[in-house]
């Protein structure tokens, strides 16, 4: 471990304090647009969509967003030891995020440009590509955040960005199903929608360039990609309550191998047009925006283990919802319900890894945990697909909300409230 000398770390919170607004609205601003471009993409509507038009099989579609996850599987132990030995990570972090976003131009030109049968190998390979580019990037921007934003102001930044994100998405979602989709603009409206997805992601990122980053206080001594990996049980052993938080996020990831299913199901209850597949993506992205900025002044105030307990409820509540939907009604409310519970979600479970242990082991925490939701995410919409295969929609839902049962009552009754656990 390289330490420097106690007093830095006084200087270094007056440095975090004096460029904390250039920073939070940097943050809020990568989040309005760097989020979006990606949103799109991950939406479980255009490319599930996409994939069943070029391939008409469900099971390539589950196929194709398990290889995605399959890439942030191993990717964040590189991003971890690609900075954890690092005083500054701001330029890592710009590169990894704009080589994520390339793979979404890729699957653009391969829509424009290729076949149907070879359109489908290429999206899937970038596909591919983007989860383990987005693997390192996640470990990297976040660990960025707790650097640049202090603790008790993550919530409301966290909610910031998710809120305005959110607004810009569901606007940009909903032009791009009724009018890139519906008049399949430029020849592929699928292909057009990626395309702007990647210029505006690339925007996003271009705004992280002015983030004011500190020198670290405390740094981990280098480490191969292999060392971090080994170091992940000790971990896990010397932070038990990380532990447990690690174990319930995952099983939780389960619930996601549903997702890509969704909006098929929705087509076995009714014709879904361009501009119905907008508007369910515009009541994905927009119930989100308005709710993580609720969800993080509550995660602000009471800690986000609380905002993870409640959104965890609600998106089990969301999936037993699912089970009696028989119209287009029923999946709007479904998606604002999903959209609720999920966002906070995501959002509480992202900062709690945060505050658990030591301030140096972040990027290695983030990246067991990321490594750990990418598996069950690589996993779920294989097995997802097979569920189907053999059994029905309603087996698939039906599994989602037993594994996330599980996860709530481990996270409900083992896991404490880190910010009263003195470090």
């Amino acid at each position: 471990m390289q330490d420097q000398p106690e007093g830095l770390n006084e200087t270094y919170q007056r440095l975090v304090n004096r460029h904390f607004k250039r920073n939070a609205t940097v943050q809020i601003l990568n989040g309005m647009f760097g989020q979006t471009g990606v949103r799109l993409v991950q939406a479980p509507t255009f490319i599930p969509a996409y994939l069943f038009a070029i391939s008409g099989s469900d099971f390539v579609v589950g196929l194709a967003r398990s290889l995605e996850a399959s890439g942030r599987i191993f990717s964040p132990f590189f991003g971890a030891a690609l900075i954890g030995h690092r005083e500054r990570i701001l330029s890592t972090t710009l590169i990894l995020g704009v080589l994520m976003r390339l793979q979404i131009l890729g699957m653009a030109m391969a829509g424009f440009l290729l076949s149907n049968v070879h359109a489908l190998y290429a999206v899937t390979a970038f596909l591919a590509l983007m989860g383990f580019f987005q693997g390192m990037s996640q470990v990297t921007l976040n660990s960025l955040r707790a650097k640049v934003i202090p603790v008790k102001r993550r919530g409301v930044i966290a909610g910031a960005r998710s809120f305005l994100a959110g607004l810009t998405s569901a606007l940009v979602s909903y032009f791009a199903g009724a009018y890139l989709i519906e008049n399949n603009v430029l020849g592929n409206g699928y292909a057009s929608v990626f395309l702007m997805a990647f210029a505006i992601g690339v925007a996003g990122m271009a705004i992280v360039a002015f983030t004011c980053e500190p020198a670290s206080v405390k740094v981990r001594e280098r480490a191969s990609t292999r060392e971090v990996v080994r170091s992940i049980p000790s971990l896990l052993r010397n932070d038990p309550a990380f532990a447990k938080f690690f174990v319930a996020r995952a099983l939780a990831a389960f619930g996601r191998m549903a997702m890509p299913f969704y909006i098929l199901f929705a087509a076995t209850r009714m014709n879904i047009s361009g501009s119905e597949l907008g508007l369910l993506t515009l009541v994905w992205m927009i119930i989100p925006s308005i709710t993580n900025m609720v969800w993080g002044i509550l995660a602000d105030y009471k800690g986000h283990r609380i905002v993870m307990v409640s959104t965890l409820s609600l998106w089990i509540l969301s999936h037993l919802l699912l089970l009696f939907v028989t119209d287009l009604l029923g999946m709007i409310l479904f998606f604002a319900l999903v959209g609720l519970s999920r966002g906070g979600f995501v959002q509480s479970g992202q900062n709690l890894i945060l505050e658990f242990g030591r301030v140096e082991n972040v990027p290695r925490r983030l990246a067991a945990s990321s490594a750990a939701v990418s598996l069950i995410a690589a996993i779920g919409p294989v097995l997802g697909g097979a569920i189907l295969a053999f059994f029905s929609y309603q087996s698939l839902f039906i599994t989602c909300i037993l594994l996330q049962g599980m996860a709530l009552s481990i996270l409900v009754l083992t896991v404490p409230e880190p910010r009263k656990k003195p470090f």
